[in-house]
């Protein structure tokens, strides 16, 4: 009796149903990077505010126009978790 297709039968099932688990990982996705992109564009959008604000023609000073700038993107983008953690 030849022993390749016994051998052929009983480990071709098993080389089909594994063939995904033995390969390499995916790397897991950072799960903070939407607070970390979040907090990166309220930084810039405040700073980006502000100075539009100062050259204005009624310019605020540095500290009023920070808070002027912050109150608004707390309203303009409460929904986000970078707009809901704001501090003036």
């Amino acid at each position: 009796m030849n022993r390749f297709p016994i051998l052929l039968l009983f480990t071709l099932p098993v080389v089909v149903l594994t063939s995904g688990c033995f390969g390499p990982k995916k790397p897991k996705p950072n799960p903070a990077i939407a607070a970390e992109t979040e907090e990166s564009f309220r930084q810039r959008w405040v700073a980006r505010r502000i100075a539009e604000l100062q050259a204005g023609p009624n310019a605020p000073d540095g500290r009023k126009a920070r808070e002027i700038a912050v109150k608004e993107f707390a309203e303009k983008y409460g929904f986000t978790s970078a707009g809901k953690g704001v501090q003036p």
